[in-house]
């Protein structure tokens, strides 16, 4: 089993992390900086940063911020939010960007994901989703979980996947914010339809649910998580050390266990 990643979420607003409920009831949490500089110094395997409002708004992701933040961080910099295009990548990538994840940028050009691919390779290449349920059917939703694309998530992902995204963020709309466990169904079901990285997310609420999310779904490669690590519910060394009494692979310093 490879070491498996934990990987806290900046959602970004106005500047500001910001944190809900479902992708409701926002609250205001930090500055992106210094949280990021915080989970980089604890031992995050990665930090993502996403402009939770730059594709509804129709703008370009703060640069001012992605630039702070990239130049505060030692490990990998995940960031999203308004990527459309293949300017957008390069754009992101200059200001410091390790990986780029295209959400609804992908549904309304089909051909995003394949071309940056082709242009970056597949390991910059994140396709995030974010998944809710709609009767018997896993359904994808933009425009921060109030838009119902109609698109069948799992044929969605095995799609991104097979025109070259790198690996996939899977965030339950279900499960967000409420702190009850990650969404073990929805992702059993996007595992069994691809090959590549799974990260998931919403519904972290202790270190309990990280280990249920990599016992009972050992192809997941990563947790991810906004508020558990914000409020300090959980601390990123003792989540490790958790895992690691698990059984459950993970890095300390760089260094998987075993290694």
């Amino acid at each position: 089993m490879t070491a498996k990643r934990i990987i806290p979420c900046l959602d970004i607003r106005d500047g500001r992390v910001v944190k809900g409920v479902n992708f409701e009831g926002i609250q205001d949490v930090d500055d992106p900086v210094t949280l990021a500089r915080y989970y980089s110094d604890q031992g995050a395997d990665e930090v993502a940063m996403y402009d939770i409002t730059a594709s509804m708004e129709g703008r370009l992701i703060f640069a001012d911020v992605l630039k702070a933040v990239a130049g505060e961080v030692h490990v990998p910099l995940t960031v999203g939010g308004g990527i459309g295009s293949l300017e957008d990548f390069d754009r992101v990538l200059e200001y410091g960007a390790d990986k780029v994840s295209v959400n609804s940028g992908a549904i309304r050009d089909r051909s995003l994901i394949g071309t940056a691919s082709k242009k970056y390779g597949t390991g910059r290449v994140v396709l995030s989703m974010d998944v809710k349920r709609v009767g018997s059917q896993f359904r994808l939703f933009t425009g921060g979980g109030r838009v119902d694309t109609g698109i069948d998530a799992l044929e969605w992902a095995a799609n991104g996947a097979g025109q070259g995204a790198g690996e996939l963020v899977v965030n339950s709309i279900d499960t967000d914010g409420i702190r009850g466990g990650f969404d073990l169904e929805l992702l059993a079901a996007v595992a069994e339809r691809v090959r590549v990285p799974i990260i998931a997310s919403g519904g972290a609420g202790s270190t309990e649910h990280f280990g249920e999310l990599f016992t009972a779904l050992p192809a997941i490669s990563a947790g991810l998580a906004a508020s558990v690590f914000h409020y300090k519910t959980v601390g990123i060394p003792e989540l490790k050390r958790y895992l690691r009494g698990l059984q459950i692979p993970v890095c300390f310093g760089g260094t998987a266990d075993g290694e």
